[in-house]
């Protein structure tokens, strides 16, 4: 018999699952804490609790992550350098402080328009090398000839040692602020992902697992984890995908809205007839648009562990991750005692760190770079949870938020606060932790909204179910005000949104949600079994799909019957024949595909290949095409290895 191991790490837990390859079944699951700065420990606590006598005979591992979307949601990614070659963009914000422009770049048929400035790209690596953990490079038209991208990557790879991402890695399509800002990100997350898949690989194969290792993309299919380590881009929103994979699989429903609590955000998206839509226009993740093929989906930062906060008579939620009163209390001894001791404090300075219920303890990261004020606030904050009030007591002045912000976001601190999973432990749906802590948390903060704590609690539970139901109307209507949709939600007028497709729910404890999410809309609403681990099922549940798109143009409009250039991820070729170009990106295109394919596991013959063309030319033009697209996909299906 043979098994499947589907591995989910998000922010909060670390989910797995293992699937009876003979009938699909889930026949174990389990949840772990994720473990900062280790996460190889939290990977290490869940597989240590699923059957052994299964696990010995798992042959396919697949796994998911929101690791990097939440470093990006967060603003938590690592310092990156990025050099553009040739022209600059105009007005344009990068997603990094450390930018070169220099010379060169190629036209829009490939040929080199200006010579690369070589040393301009050593001075920039040698200047940079200490401040930067990796490199990315965009070349003008770097889609059409990345020759002068290449020169460069092995340029400050030679001097840096460090991971260099290249533009035409990630996308062949034009567009080169949004290539410098996909291959930016794309290398602030290669440090955390190299992290995240060593830490599985490792455990893996220190139980004497042989099994083959895939990956989620953010598009709902799978890639092996070689190329996960190169391109953890494309693991943004890969969470969320396995969230819908995992909603279809396990409520057997193919045309249904999904909605994924997890502790960090909340994601919404759709299938229809089990396939998931695709964006267009490529992923936006944390304000930056980038070329990455992703499903459409909303994204909030609101989840379980969302911090809830008061300031100005007003409940705020988010956007950052705390963790939450119960669980604090029962991994640090004496945190109720302090937690029932926290003072009062002044309205005026209250703020989403200046909080009576706010506390915060070193993340266990490595601190370097720390400016004056930054050191003398982490110097006193140590292993145990330090109050707002006490570090007011110690420095004898209140502490300043901006730089609370900054160590967070260096993941050198991290917060504990009061939660929606804390609001769930006062009103008694859910009480997995300790309830007496969420209590307390809640009698805190509810004076500054003249409430009682079960009020106050009712109030967080109402709020997290309209943020979810508005996320939900905003994906559904992409084109309708918020505002709009918020005075429905809120019921101001006598109408109620209705929908007519099934609304799964995926997440902890979900099913406390459900009940409230049917008062706001009309909607049948499904909480399937395993909902709290389904993004470790979805894991298991996405194809093996390639999609290679080759561009053919004439090299010149004057004679457009012959020399024609091709454009493919390898490079570009030249072809004085029209259909030999066309035969050679047909074939190119298959090549990829099936390397792809073999890459994740999956035999030739178990690949279905399409081959389809695009072509654009004026009306009655008597030539070749101005411009041909082949456009080659294969599917596979990676769970054709568990069967007997």
């Amino acid at each position: 018999m043979h098994y499947g191991l589907g591995i989910d790490a998000g922010g909060t837990y670390t989910d797995a699952v293992i699937i009876r390859g003979s009938d699909g079944a889930v026949v174990d699951s389990k949840k772990a804490f994720t473990t900062y700065p280790d996460l190889q420990e939290g990977i290490r606590n869940v597989l240590d609790s699923l059957d052994p006598e299964y696990l010995k005979d798992v042959n396919l591992v697949s796994v998911s992550t929101t690791l990097s979307t939440n470093s990006l949601l967060e603003g938590t990614g690592v310092p990156v350098g990025l050099i553009i070659v040739g022209e600059q963009p105009v007005e344009k914000v990068f997603p990094t402080q450390h930018i070169k422009w220099v010379a060169g770049g190629h036209d829009t048929r490939g040929d080199e328009e200006y010579p690369l400035d070589v040393d301009s790209v050593r001075d920039f690596a040698l200047k940079t090398k200490d401040m930067v953990s990796a490199y990315a490079v965009s070349a003008y038209f770097g889609a059409r000839n990345p020759e002068h991208e290449l020169k460069v990557k092995d340029l400050v790879r030679e001097i840096t040692g460090m991971p260099v991402v290249c533009g035409h890695e990630l996308s062949m399509e034009l567009g080169a602020y949004e290539r410098a800002v996909t291959a930016v990100l794309n290398a602030q997350l290669i440090p955390i992902t190299q992290h995240f898949v060593s830490s599985v690989m490792k455990d893996i194969k220190r139980r004497g697992i042989n099994a083959r290792m895939l990956m989620l993309k953010c598009d709902g299919s799978v890639y092996n984890i070689e190329d996960a380590l190169e391109k953890p881009i494309e693991t943004i929103f890969s969470g969320p995908a396995a969230s819908l994979l995992g909603a279809s699989y396990l409520s057997k429903i193919e045309t249904c809205a999904v909605i994924d609590v997890g502790g960090t955000s909340t994601d919404v998206s759709m299938l229809h007839n089990g396939v998931p839509e695709i964006s267009t226009s490529g992923a936006v993740v944390g304000g930056w648009k980038t070329r990455v093929r992703a499903m459409r989906m909303e994204t909030s930062a609101t989840g379980g562990d969302s911090h809830i906060w008061v300031a100005e008579d007003r409940i705020h939620i988010g956007p950052r991750r705390v963790i939450p009163l119960c669980v604090a209390s029962g991994q640090y001894p004496g945190f109720a005692d302090k937690l029932k001791m926290s003072r009062p404090l002044p309205r005026p300075l209250m703020d989403e760190n200046y909080q009576p219920t706010k506390f915060f303890v070193r993340s266990g990261y490595e601190a370097a770079g720390l400016d004056e004020q930054e050191n003398e606030i982490f110097s006193i904050i140590g292993a145990d949870p330090f109050s707002i009030n006490e570090m007011t007591a110690f420095l004898k002045k209140s502490p300043s938020s901006k730089v609370l912000d900054s160590l967070i976001r260096k993941r050198l601190i991290q917060g504990i606060g009061f939660t929606p999973t804390d609001a769930l432990h006062v009103l008694g749906v859910y009480t997995e932790w300790d309830v007496k802590a969420a209590e307390m948390g809640a009698s805190h903060l509810s004076r500054y909204v003249q409430k009682g704590k079960y009020e106050f609690c009712t109030d967080v539970r109402g709020l997290v179910a309209r943020k979810m139901a508005a996320g939900l109307m905003s994906f559904i209507l992409p084109h309708h005000p918020e505002d709009m949709i918020a005075d429905l939600l809120n019921r101001a007028y006598p109408a109620k949104f209705k929908l007519e497709i099934p609304v799964v729910l995926l997440g902890g404890p979900v099913q406390a949600h459900a009940d409230e999410l049917r008062s706001i809309i009309e909607a049948e609403v499904v909480v399937p079994d395993f909902a709290e681990v389904g993004n470790a099922v979805g894991a298991l549940a996405g194809k093996g799909v390639k999609r290679i798109e080759i561009s053919i143009m004439p090299a010149s409009i004057q004679n457009p019957d012959e020399d024609f250039l091709v454009f493919s991820p390898l490079g570009r070729e030249r072809f004085h024949v029209y259909n030999d170009a066309v035969d050679f990106a047909t074939a190119t295109g298959k090549e990829l595909v099936l390397d792809y394919e073999k890459r994740c596991g999956i035999l030739e013959q178990d690949t279905q290949i399409t081959v389809s063309r695009k072509t654009i030319s004026p009306e009655n033009w008597p030539h070749p095409p101005l411009e041909t697209r082949v456009i080659v996909v294969g599917v596979g299906n990676p769970m054709m290895v568990l069967r007997d």
